[in-house]
């Protein structure tokens, strides 16, 4: 009789790990909070052994016909040129592919098969209770079930973690950054032939992502810890308000009133989730749910992808699930760990907090060009 596993979320982790699974002969569940995949968000990046999974799963072929190669600028106060630069072919980057957020996602889910996977949109887990040899589950919607294993991959605010470990500020590392993004097709660049164009001064950054079928705008910046509920919808207006209104440089106007107005805009802290274990009993956690590394690494997907097929073929190897979790803690710890610490490097490159850091940042993308 098939193990029955339920996945918590329908993103990178959780399509990945739901991928494995039914191969290695699971029955498997992925639940997912939202009423439809999210595809929206920037575009992000598959590095290094990523990569090797996608051509085991055979959808290496798909990522590279959808990657997407573009030219990026970074302007001044006044709209100016400061620097031009197509990061596809910065040597950091050689061999890397960056996609938009949307087709990878949608890549990843078709190459599971729906016949052999339930997947389940518009709910969520309300309730987990371990026992020796099963964990019981409730839901937002429908009846309890019990399942031989869970997963957490819900993201950095993961309901799973909270039941199975606690309260997520134990485990978060708030990075002293907030971050908003939004659609603003109403925006003008003036710069067809650039895809993203960048402004920043000490402590904060503006982009403008212009594709062929629409315009995102984000903004970040440094701060100390808000009080702020990430529930309110209209909270984060009053906060960008604060931190942007006034500021007459490049396009903060437009994107401000932009953002104000949008139904779309989503905003959040950017933070590290840091944990001893992520496994306890039958759960375990993948992806930012378990070691959420900040968008400011660029491997977030890479590590959602990486973690979640180590420890299914971790699982398929060995019959006793213990096991397998503490091969995956034990193996795949010291790279997570590693791909974390480049977070500081990585802050004070894209928000530099003095004119030097600013004038050495911007030298190093001009000497790239």
């Amino acid at each position: 009789m098939k193990k029955q596993v339920l996945i918590s979320g329908a993103s990178f982790a959780g399509l990945t790990l739901a991928y494995w699974l039914n191969k290695f002969g699971y029955g498997v569940t992925v639940l997912e909070l939202g009423k439809d995949l999210r595809t929206g968000g920037s575009p992000i990046d598959v590095r290094g052994e990523a990569l090797d999974i996608a051509r085991e799963m055979g959808i290496f072929d798909q990522i590279k016909a959808n990657e997407f190669v573009h030219t990026d600028e970074i302007v001044g106060a006044e709209d100016q040129t400061l620097a031009t630069f197509a990061i596809n072919t910065l040597p950091e980057y050689l061999g890397d592919i960056e996609i938009h957020r949307g087709d990878l996602v949608r890549i990843i889910y078709e190459a599971i098969p729906k016949d052999e996977v339930e997947i389940i949109f518009d709910n969520s887990i309300s309730t987990l209770v371990q026992h020796e040899d099963h964990v019981e589950v409730s839901f937002e919607k429908g009846e309890s079930k019990t399942y031989d294993l869970v997963f957490g991959a819900d993201g950095t605010h993961s309901i799973v973690r909270k039941l199975t470990f606690g309260p997520e500020e134990e485990f978060k590392k708030f990075l002293g950054v907030y971050f908003a993004f939004a659609g603003a097709d109403q925006i003008q660049t003036g710069r067809p032939g650039s895809t993203g164009i960048v402004y920043r001064e000490l402590g904060k950054q503006a982009v403008i992502y212009q594709f062929q079928n629409g315009v995102n705008t984000i903004l970040v910046f440094r701060a100390p810890k808000l009080d702020w509920n990430y529930r309110d919808r209209e909270q984060p207006k009053r906060i960008l308000r604060e931190y942007f209104a006034g500021n007459a440089n490049w396009k903060l106007p437009e994107i401000l009133d932009s953002m104000l107005g949008a139904d779309d805009l989503y905003f959040d802290e950017a933070c590290q989730i840091q944990m001893p274990v992520w496994t306890k009993g039958r759960i375990g956690l993948i992806g930012d749910a378990a070691y959420a590394p900040s968008f400011f690494t660029g491997m977030g997907t890479s590590l959602a992808m990486q973690g979640a097929t180590l420890l299914a073929k971790q699982l398929h190897a060995n019959n006793d699930h213990q096991i397998a979790f503490a091969k995956y803690n034990e193996l795949f710890k010291p790279f997570v760990e590693q791909i974390q610490a480049r977070v500081t490097h990585s802050l004070k490159v894209q928000l530099p907090e003095t004119e030097e850091e600013l004038q050495a940042s911007l030298k190093a993308w001009s000497n790239n060009q």
